[in-house]
């Protein structure tokens, strides 16, 4: 499956409207030239024992927010594409991901001049005794307790722990 076909597939999932017009753009929707918008993934790192989530303060915007980004070439599946953001991002190896997006979010950003990120979030675990390390990217990474989120937070941001926590509980039975 190409990372088209798989962009496709979680959206219409997502029953995400105005992100299905977009993707009928073609593969084009995926690459940042793509003006009207382009589809990103990101992933809310939980601890192992789901009692914390590591976030980073954003170079550009100075909120906290789940780490993410955009697709590369390389990248097959949005899935992967938000595992190789998280684990590039936090300097973490033996993160999981948990199987389907939990969450999609459409916000401007000013890629091109101005644009539209179609994010598809992802919930990954990190394993016991992960330590991070902060990527160029952020200008600080940290771990916070799950009902004490910092601020500024971006305002996506605190809604992806419930479901991400839930899900991570859900596959545990």
């Amino acid at each position: 499956m190409s990372l088209y076909e798989d962009a496709l597939d979680a959206y219409r999932a997502l029953e995400a409207k105005e992100t299905l017009e977009l993707l009928e753009a073609g593969p084009v929707a995926l690459t940042r030239e793509h003006v009207p918008g382009h589809v990103t993934a990101s992933a809310l790192i939980l601890s192992h024992d789901l009692s914390q989530v590591l976030l980073c303060l954003h170079g550009k915007f100075k909120t906290w927010c789940q780490l993410g980004g955009h697709c590369e070439p390389g990248d097959r599946t949005l899935a992967g594409a938000a595992l190789r953001e998280a684990t590039e991002e936090s300097g973490i190896e033996g993160l999981r991901l948990l199987p389907g997006p939990i969450h999609w979010d459409i916000h401007p950003v000013s890629c091109q001049g101005g644009s539209y990120h179609h994010d598809i979030r992802y919930a990954v675990i990190a394993p016991p005794g992960a330590v991070a390390v902060c990527s160029d990217e952020s200008d600080q990474l940290a771990w916070f307790p799950v009902d004490a989120l910092p601020t500024p937070l971006t305002s996506s941001t605190e809604c992806l722990v419930e479901p991400a926590i839930r899900k991570a509980r859900d596959l545990e039975g």
